[in-house]
């Protein structure tokens, strides 16, 4: 018999999986997303951010390294550059998560907005030190900021639609560590 508090946590990372996948998805469409068009927003970005500070349990490091990873193989981008972007970004997420819960959402939502735009300077950077052509830094800058204008709506989404909500301060997962 398995435990329903890792049942829940294996059906939300099989969840996320399948959210990842589906964005991708439709990422690869053919969308009328060529020339003099804004560039979209991130969805994987703020899902994955959402997630994090809500229930990290739910997304494990080698869980996203392995999705975020198999993104930059699938939609040819550099590979590891964006995983490994993800994984510094989602990790210093994670080590305020436990500050953050005591903050009102607008501190969270600039936090999320300032490690987006960390995570474009770092990649320009990265590209520049291996001379890979890399996209322009206004249109990079432009897909951040509108990753970060639907992150509440990402969290919306997440909290009420798909159940991911903040762990409460005395809940312990199956081996009773606080989460």
């Amino acid at each position: 018999m398995v435990d329903p508090i890792t049942l829940r946590t294996w059906s939300y990372r099989l969840l996320f999986c399948a959210l990842v996948l589906l964005l991708a998805f439709f990422q690869m469409l053919p969308l009328g997303t060529g020339s003099g068009h804004l560039p979209g927003a991130d969805l994987t970005i703020a899902l994955t951010f959402a997630w994090v500070l809500r229930r990290s349990s739910y997304v494990p490091v080698l869980l996203l390294a392995a999705l975020f990873l198999f993104l930059d193989l699938l939609l040819q981008r550099p590979p590891g550059l964006g995983a490994a972007l993800v994984i510094i970004g989602t990790e210093i997420l994670r080590s305020r998560r436990d500050m953050s819960r005591a903050l009102p959402f607008p501190v969270e939502w600039a936090t999320v907005t300032a490690v987006m735009l960390a995570m474009v300077a770092l990649n320009q950077i990265a590209l520049s030190i291996v001379m890979i052509q890399r996209p322009p830094l206004g249109l990079a800058l432009l897909r951040s900021l509108f990753t970060a204008a639907v992150y509440p709506f990402v969290v919306l989404l997440s909290h009420y639609v798909l159940g991911v909500r903040a762990a409460a301060p005395r809940e312990a997962d199956a081996l009773g560590r606080r989460l």
